[in-house]
């Protein structure tokens, strides 16, 4: 900050000077002062106790056949788009192809700081109106498909604690869209999590190990989860106002047909280029819902 003081502080010396010729070195900095300004006002309000940790995102394709996994995939274009974007790496640990297109379920590591502080607004059922490519009458379609978000926990953290003795492990063949890219050796891992039947399965990695590492990864995020409800049911049933998220809650809609619009329906957010968001523009909803949060 006290570097960032300075900036403005010698930009203010500067405009006093009214020294014409340093007008468009003038403007250029503060162009560059008012977008950092923006960047910290954003990170500000990312101020939860998990919000500068890694997350995990996974999509799943809702009822709807093809049109829905297709979606599905959009989808994952699009978040994979904002990450790039934003400076994150992404990792892809577990893909399940659509029949004749798209994909009913992925899940991928988003790796880098705030990542689940800035994907936390995404979490809920995203749903897409549009002429559909797969119907031969080109009728207007529905699909929806849901998104989850979860801090990366750490294997050795206090807050998930998994006793090998609770997994069930298989190993199997991963099953990909053939030819070179088929793995000849048993590489790919189902984990079961015995206590509370959760299994998790990853199939993206070249060796058995490392996909055992992202699967107690992934396994270890939903197990977490899986306590956080309990506390926030625990403390919304004690306020009276306890409701289940599930595939009924929809966060947004995406209009492409018969015209272009995304709503976010949590904070009224709107964007009439639908295009622009599912090539990743989503900082203005994730800033909508974060500053609502705040009131």
């Amino acid at each position: 900050w006290q570097v960032f003081t300075r900036r403005i502080s010698d930009s203010l010396e500067l405009a006093q000077m009214e020294d014409e010729s340093l007008r468009a070195e003038l403007e250029t900095e503060i162009s560059a002062i008012e977008a950092e300004l923006d960047k910290r006002s954003f990170t500000s309000m990312l101020s939860g106790k998990y919000d500068e940790d890694s997350a995990i995102l996974a999509i799943h394709a809702g009822a709807g056949g093809t049109d829905s996994q297709d979606w599905a995939e959009m989808l994952q274009r699009m978040y994979l788009r904002w990450a790039e974007t934003r400076g994150y790496e992404t990792e892809i640990l577990d893909t399940t192809e659509g029949e004749e297109a798209g994909i009913k379920s992925v899940t991928i590591a988003v790796n880098g700081r705030y990542a689940y502080g800035y994907l936390r607004s995404e979490k809920g059922v995203h749903r897409l109106v549009r002429l559909s490519p797969f119907d031969a009458a080109h009728r207007r379609h529905t699909s929806f498909a849901l998104v989850e978000i979860l801090p990366q926990v750490a294997l050795d953290s206090a807050e998930v604690q998994i006793d090998p003795a609770d997994l069930k492990i298989d190993v199997y063949r991963s099953s990909g869209a053939g030819g070179q890219n088929v793995q000849k050796n048993s590489t790919a891992i189902r984990l079961t999590h015995l206590p509370t039947g959760l299994v998790v399965t990853c199939q993206n990695e070249r060796s058995q190990g490392q996909n055992r590492e992202s699967a107690m990864k992934v396994l270890a995020a939903r197990l977490f989860e899986i306590q956080q409800a309990r506390q926030e049911q625990e403390i919304a049933v004690l306020k009276g106002d306890y409701t289940k998220a599930e595939w009924g809650s929809q966060i947004r809609s995406y209009v492409l047909h018969p015209y272009q619009m995304v709503k976010d329906h949590r904070t009224d957010f709107e964007v009439g280029n639908s295009q622009a968001v599912l090539d990743g523009a989503l900082d203005g909803f994730m800033e909508a819902w974060l500053r609502q949060g705040e009131k």
